[in-house]
């Protein structure tokens, strides 16, 4: 049997980084605690989760028949209705996901874990689950942060995880043509693991990396940190095979084909509502001979975003870009410790950049490359009022990239509303939007004169446009915190798409932004697509509770 996911149950992963003790007072350096304390009207105080052994857990509702029938295809290890293998597959990795587990509610588990080993289990297990009535959720790395593995059923129909982690291996590498076909439980680690023995990477690194699968970055159209230079994770995909309630479909045909639409397109980002990915073709490329990190800075927001906009018109943007507002550049310095922290910080405010916005880049390739790449940003960068910070700045960022969500749960042990949500917009409309999410989100989780601290960054360019990423802080409503941020979720989204930005950029729809998705695509585009789960999917068991609308 497959080891267990190395995700908690009610955090994000089992060893902290920032590890504390779990003392949100020792995880934070003395600055930025006495920071958020001021800023947020916080006062940190005791607010763990229940006991693992306290959470609500109802019994398996799978009938005996279903199974039996399961036992017989996948084998008796490979159907599971214990405790601990159905809370451990008890929905993502949400604010919102975490805060009801934390509160002991696990009603969103399924019924069953099932773990098939091959696309023909998978195509029968689905089959069998259409004759009986059995909703299917497709579970990689648990890492959904949009209630991507809800299971939530309009008929209320018995579930299952189909858990993807015995495929998880490479099962074909073409070095000539830099592809490489693995499963889709394979996590981002041991990928790159296989492909440094033949020199290659595939650079897709999202902040969830350390824990989430291929399938799932093909389910939700992914982007990771590298993704302004390697591209998002849908541009690396030469072919996929997906596993549906009718038939198997093999998509794709590298390098290129010009027979009709492109029904690759469909798969990806479908997050499991038309069926199961069972393999995924990538596109790879060396790995980097040569990597360099740095920072800059900028006196203002409105003067970084008009220096990336400059670099992207010119085809100059580093494959690394993270531009953060004055607050995430505040809040990110008081974050680092030590004496090169202090002094950087006297260094800003001398060079009148003491409210000013971090800006971190990398670039990788060839050495020569690299190099030429990044004088002619450097100086285009100048010329925009940057001043170079130095590879320090670089380093640390690349050293703790992938550190935030852990820090999330040492806040929300200690009264803090943490969560994030992302966008994306054109050139001209991102300052609008910018500014339309930070209003929104104030005002929906001002409470009692208390103010949230609201941080935001762009992650990824492109010739039209960029990402934004938002961080919110709030001081917990003990009361009601599930409806806190679900208002001011709310909020926050309306006003997004009334100033031009996206429903989403990389988080995917989930169940949290499937009220808006017709706003996005229009009421064809939402026919459409129920047309084609109609096809795949008759009886409609495939994670009923994502993407398509009521």
């Amino acid at each position: 049997m497959p080891e267990e996911p190395e995700l908690t149950i009610q955090g994000w992963g089992p060893t902290d980084p920032t590890d504390a003790g779990g003392d949100v007072t020792r995880a934070l350096p003395k600055p930025a605690l006495k920071y958020l304390t001021r800023e947020l009207g916080w006062t940190p105080r005791s607010t763990p989760p229940v006991a693992v052994d306290q959470i609500r857990l109802g019994p398996s509702r799978l009938s005996e028949e279903a199974r039996s029938r399961f036992v017989e295809l996948l084998g008796e290890e490979n159907v599971r209705t214990d405790r601990d293998s159905r809370l451990r597959r008890a929905g993502g990795k949400s604010y919102l996901d975490l805060l009801r587990r934390r509160e002991g509610d696990a009603s969103d588990a399924p019924d069953a874990v099932v773990l098939p080993g091959t696309t023909d289990e998978t195509a029968a297990l689905l089959t069998a689950c259409g004759d009986l009535g059995v909703v299917v959720v497709p579970f990689g790395g648990g890492t959904s942060v949009v209630g991507g593995l809800a299971g939530v059923d309009p008929d209320d129909r018995p579930s299952v995880a189909l858990d993807l982690s015995l495929m998880a291996s490479v099962q074909s590498l073409d070095v000539p043509s830099s592809l490489v076909t693995v499963g889709p439980g394979m996590r981002g680690p041991a990928l790159e693991q296989a492909l440094d023995q033949a020199g290659l990477t595939f650079g897709h690194l999202p902040q969830s990396w350390e824990f989430a699968t291929v399938g799932g970055y093909a389910a939700t159209r992914s982007a990771g940190q590298n993704s302004t230079g390697v591209g998002r994770f849908d541009e690396l995909v030469a072919g996929l095979t997906l596993a549906t309630p009718s038939g198997v479909l093999e998509l794709g045909s590298p390098p290129a084909s010009a027979a009709g639409p492109d029904l690759l397109g469909l798969a990806l980002g479908s997050e499991g509502t038309l069926g199961v990915i069972t393999e995924v073709t990538l596109r790879v490329r060396p790995k980097p001979q040569s990597c360099a990190y740095e920072g800059w800075s900028f006196r203002s927001w409105a003067a970084g975003l008009a220096a990336l906009q400059h670099l992207a018109r010119h085809d100059l943007l580093p494959d690394i870009v993270r531009l953060s507002d004055p607050d995430e550049t505040r809040a990110n310095l008081l974050m680092a410790s030590g004496t090169g922290a202090r002094l950087l910080r006297g260094t800003l405010r001398t060079r009148g950049h003491g409210a000013g916005c971090l800006l971190v880049l990398g670039w990788e390739g060839l050495p020569s490359i690299v190099r030429v790449r990044k004088e002619v940003a450097s100086s285009l960068l100048r010329d925009g009022g940057a001043v170079r910070l130095g590879r320090r700045i670089g380093t640390s960022w690349k050293a703790h990239r992938f550190s935030a969500p852990y820090l999330r749960d040492r806040l929300m042990d200690a009264g803090l509303l943490v969560e994030t949500l992302e966008t994306a917009a054109t050139w001209t409309a991102l300052p609008t939007v910018y500014d339309a999410v930070r209003r929104a989100l104030r005002e929906s989780l001002t409470r009692d004169g208390r103010k949230p601290l609201i941080m935001s960054h762009v992650s990824h360019g492109y010739p039209t446009g960029a990402s934004l990423y938002v961080t919110a802080l709030a001081d917990l409503d003990d009361a009601l915190p599930i409806q806190q941020w679900l208002t001011a979720k709310r909020a926050a989204t309306d006003a997004l798409l009334g100033a031009g930005g996206t429903l989403t950029h990389h988080h995917a729809v989930g169940a949290d932004h499937r009220p808006w998705m017709e706003r996005e695509i229009g009421p064809l585009g939402v026919e459409v697509l129920r047309a084609v789960k109609q096809r795949l999917d008759p009886q409609g068991i495939c994670n009923p509770g994502v993407l398509l609308p009521d």
